[in-house]
This record gives C-alpha cells, structure tokens and sequence, in this order.
C-alpha cells in the first residue's frame, strides 16, 4: 500500500517536497517548484508545507532507498 511519508534521505528542509515527489512518482524539482510558486503567489505554500510536514510520519529507515537526480 502506498503511502505519503517525509523522505529524510532527499530532502532540503523538511522532507515533504521529496516525499511527495517519490508518493506521485514525479520529479522532486516539480514539487519544489510548485511549493515555491505558492509561496511567493499565495504564502499559502508555507503553511501548507509546515502542516505536512507537522502530519506526515517519518520514512521508515529499513525502507529501500530511492535517490532523485
């Protein structure tokens, strides 16, 4: 079963930008960029972001490992 989680491995901050990206299968810049518009845009990114990142359980660490380029 999938599962969103925060990816501790490839992250910059938090891990939510990574985790999402590795939940939809898509590239993890997406995602940033996304976030990144809704912040400047909106300013609703960064509530979104810090509420995710309050929510979401962290990556189970004996997980295998995926790397974005």
């Amino acid at each position: 079963m999938k599962q969103f989680t925060l990816d501790k491995q490839n992250r910059k901050i938090g891990g939510v930008c990574a985790g999402l990206a590795k939940y939809f299968g898509i590239d993890v810049t997406i995602i940033r960029a996304a976030f990144l518009f809704a912040l400047l845009c909106l300013s609703s990114g960064f509530w979104l972001y810090v509420i995710l990142w309050i929510i979401a359980p962290a990556e189970d660490e004996s997980a295998p490992t995926v790397h974005y380029e």
